[in-house]
């Protein structure tokens, strides 16, 4: 039991807002980085700890007499918990979000240092239990060239900030962690899902083809930008790219799309803590044109419910 609970509260008060202005400064890098809407993954984790019904809780057991490491542990298990048996995917996600927060703060108040995943050298292979979001902002793509996990999905915020760096990577892979070794080489297939430990003989071979194939056709389809789209006999056609922020639409830009056939509006709402304002809508609308300079751009109307759940809009599940 902790007898001066208002030095206690003192200790984890500083952990918090340690872990909340790093968590700011590295969104904003990724912001910079790879994109705005894969820095709100990390805001998220700020704006979760400052909640009243997660961090209120945590000052009322050291209130009690436990300590600041016993009462983050207890109220973060509650939630993840929560989270992670409910059934739609997103609001699992949360669970995760909930474990690395949670780790995170751990190793301020005992002291512990994170592993620089940013100094890491180049031909590197992430091998881990959970990529985090915040592990994954410090990885430098240039020397990263694939990631396994033992857990997380397609639709995870790792998963998610893998794609956006175009790294390949293979999550869910039971008890990797334990299968290696560091120096051992790998081949990590994000297409197919594959994951090749120490690699020889044709499975090597084959690999080292396709990979050889898959930079060549990159390569050359770069001929194409800024020619006209037209079928083989002549006929005039468009290539229009979907996106689901502003950012997505210097990508599209950057491919040679002729436009945007559709402007997923729902993903302003999803990836986002509270409803957006007219004026960020017009922001991020506007962004999206100006940066297609010109293109036609298709905006959807609000497309939400079913799998698109928003939390703080209170929807009946459906």
């Amino acid at each position: 039991m902790i007898s001066d609970t208002a030095a206690e509260k003192a200790r984890f008060q500083k952990a918090i807002d340690d872990f909340v202005e790093e968590t700011y400064a590295m969104a904003e890098d990724v912001k910079k980085n790879i994109g705005e809407k894969e820095s709100e993954i990390l805001l998220g984790h700020a704006v979760m700890i400052s909640d009243p019904s997660m961090s209120g809780e945590m000052f009322s057991m050291i209130d009690a007499g436990q300590c600041a490491e016993a009462a983050l542990t207890g109220v973060c298990d509650m939630f993840y918990g929560i989270f992670s048996t409910m059934e739609d995917e997103m609001m699992k996600q949360r669970a995760s979000d909930i474990a690395d927060v949670k780790v995170s703060i751990l190793k301020k108040l005992l002291g512990i240092k994170d592993i620089e995943i940013g100094k890491v050298p180049a031909g590197t292979v992430l091998v881990c239990k959970d990529l985090t979001p915040s592990m994954t902002s410090q990885i430098v793509k240039e020397n990263v060239v694939g990631i396994i996990t033992e857990v997380g999905g397609p639709t995870s915020h790792s998963a998610i900030l893998a794609r956006a760096l175009e790294i390949p990577a293979v999550l869910s892979v039971p008890g990797i962690v334990d299968l290696v070794e560091d120096k051992d080489a790998a081949i990590v297939d994000g297409t197919a899902g594959d994951v090749f430990i120490n690699p020889e003989g044709d499975i090597l071979a084959n690999y080292v083809a396709k990979r050889e194939e898959f930079i060549k056709k990159k390569e050359e389809l770069k001929k194409f930008i800024g020619k006209e789209t037209l079928t083989a006999d002549g006929d005039k056609l468009e290539v229009f790219c979907n996106i689901g922020t502003p950012k997505d639409a210097k990508k599209a830009m950057e491919c040679d799309g002729e436009g945007v056939g559709l402007f997923r509006s729902e993903f302003l709402f999803m990836d986002n803590t509270h409803l957006p304002t007219e004026e960020e809508q017009f922001v991020a609308y506007k962004e999206a044109l100006e940066t297609m300079q010109g293109r036609t751009v298709i905006i959807r109307t609000l497309d939400i419910g079913g799998d698109k759940d928003i939390p703080y809009m209170d929807f009946e599940k459906e």
